[in-house]
Order: C-alpha cells, then structure tokens, then sequence
C-alpha cells in the first residue's frame, strides 16, 4: 500500500469546502479546555470562601471599622498599636508556647506509633483504627473530660501527683501549668490522625530496601533512620505543615479548659492570639483592631511553616 492510498485523519475530517467540521472544532475544544474546567470548581469556592475572605480582612484591617457607623482609613495604624500592644504580645507568648508544648512531642510520637503500626503485631488493624477514635471525638466531650482530669481538687491527674507525695497543681492558675494540659488535650486529640498519615506513607516504602538492609547486617533502628525517615521526608513536611497552621490557631481546646471564657485565665496566662482576636473583634466590637490580629497571625503562621520546612528538609538529610 503506498502513501497516498493511506486516509489522514486530518483529511478525512475535513470537509469538501476546507473547513473542519463542528464536531472536530467542538473535541478539540473538549480536549483543550475539559481541564479547566474539571479543576474550575476548587478555585471558584477557594475564591469565595478564601481568597476575598482573606483580602476583605486585609481591608477591613486599614480601618476603624465598627459594625455601625462609618469606617475611617487609618493606614497602618491598628498595626503599629497592635505591636505596641502588651496584651497581644502576651497571647503571642502563650501561642508559641503551647504550640512548642504540643506540636514537638505530638509529632514524634506519632512517628513511633506508625513505626510500630507498620510491622506485624497481633490486632494491628484494630489498634490502626484506634488511634483515630480521639480526633472524631466531639471536642466539647473531649474538653470536659480533660476538665475533670486537671480539676484542682477533684482531678484524677492532682490525686496521681498527690498520691506520689508531690503538692497539687491548680492548673489552670500558672503559665506552664495551663500550657501543658492544653498541650497534653491536643496531643491526644491529633496524635492518632498523624500517625495514620505517616502510617500510609511507610507502608510505600519498598520492602526490598529493608531486605537488603538486613541483609547487609542493620538493626532495625539503623534500617528506621537511614531508610524510614528519608523517605519519610515529603510527609513530615507535610505533617509539619498542617501541625504548625493547626497549632498557631488554636482555639477550641484552650476555651474549653477556660469554661468557655476568652480571658484565657485570670492574667491571661493561656489565652491565645486566636482568642484574643475573639475577644476584640467579637465582644469589644473592634473589628478593624481584630482583623490586624487576624492578618499578623497569617503572617505568623507563613514564617513558622517556612522556619519548620527549613529545619525537617535539614534534619532529613
């Protein structure tokens, strides 16, 4: 058969005028901007729900903005007071407090769990699904039971320590006190949700590289960080991530252990930014001071996430 007797597809879907016909235009629009469209709906809810959210705030935090009345441009104003402003430097302090409290030992120790999910025990499934039975706790359960737990006079945690011979703690009265039964209620809530997520990313590891490690004469705990943990590393970037935008917002857990107050304590000794945004935005109706509170946090949250990316793509080398 030769070259000319063979139809090109192109020619056959060409009509006898030279046009294509409607139906070729229409698949090769199909083909060109189905993508689009397919990935459209995520940027249009992110558009609505995220990114003018965030800009509206920006806005909002250049003016005197109350709920009656006008709004008056002040420029940069409501950030030079908020960085003049003790009150929000000491819920600064609690926030990166609790966030060290929580995220560091909350992170390594779901990394144990995974490694220990990951090999062969007996119930492995069921102690797999286990550690996520905290994270779809409600958190107002979860908030009166640890409640109870850190009760000054009442609390099983007090009855431990006295019973050891040690004084009682009011732990809702001190700093660090208050800053680790938060940190210890958000271990137990987020703990079980990353281990899961290293959990699956051990389980793509290729078992030929243990074989061959073992093979080769290493322990285990050689194999787990000179294999596991490198190639581990775009999941703890990403458990890093999410634990450190999770923990510089923390709201639910410390209300709670406050009865539901946003004072954060007597001396706002565990109050968060994020609560003391609540308190000024919501309840003094200052919602132009508010929304610099709410930005800084953004600004907050971006150079931890980065400082952290920094320290695990060095640590996992």
């Amino acid at each position: 058969m030769t070259s000319s007797s063979v139809v090109r597809p192109s020619a056959a879907a060409t009509a006898a005028d030279g046009r294509v016909p409607w139906r070729s235009r229409l698949t090769r629009a199909d083909v060109r901007f189905a993508p689009y469209f397919f990935i459209a709906p995520f940027f249009v809810l992110f558009a609505v729900f995220g990114a003018f959210p965030l800009i509206y705030t920006g806005w909002v935090s250049l003016h005197d903005w109350h709920l009656i009345g006008e709004h008056t441009f002040v420029g940069f104003g409501n950030y030079t007071a908020l960085f003049a402003d003790p009150d929000f430097w000491n819920a600064l302090k609690n926030t990166v407090g609790i966030f060290v409290l929580a995220t560091v030992p909350q992170l390594l120790m779901a990394l144990a769990m995974a490694n220990l999910l990951n090999r062969k025990i007996r119930g492995r499934t069921f102690f797999r699904m286990g550690v996520l039975i905290p994270n779809v706790t409600s958190v107002a359960a979860v908030g009166i039971v640890f409640g109870q737990l850190f009760a000054r006079d009442v609390g099983l945690v007090n009855f431990l320590i006295t019973w050891l011979g040690l004084d009682a703690v009011d732990w809702q009265a001190n700093t660090w006190s208050s800053w680790i039964a938060i940190a210890v209620m958000v271990d137990w809530r987020w703990t079980g949700y990353n281990t899961l997520i290293l959990l699956g990313a051990m389980q793509a590891i290729p078992k030929d590289l243990f074989e061959s490690a073992s093979l080769d004469g290493a322990k285990p705990w050689q194999q787990f960080w000179r294999i596991t943990v490198p190639l581990l590393r775009p999941t703890l970037l990403f458990t890093v991530v999410i634990s450190t935008i999770g923990g510089l917002q923390l709201f639910t857990e410390p209300v709670i252990f406050g009865n539901g107050r946003m004072l954060g304590g007597t001396l706002g000794q565990f109050q968060t930014v994020t609560m003391y945004m609540y308190e000024t935005a919501f309840q003094r109706f200052q919602y132009g001071y508010g929304a610099a509170i709410a930005w800084a946090l953004f600004g907050l949250i971006v150079i931890f996430s980065l400082i952290n990316l920094l320290l695990v793509r060095r640590a996992a080398r």
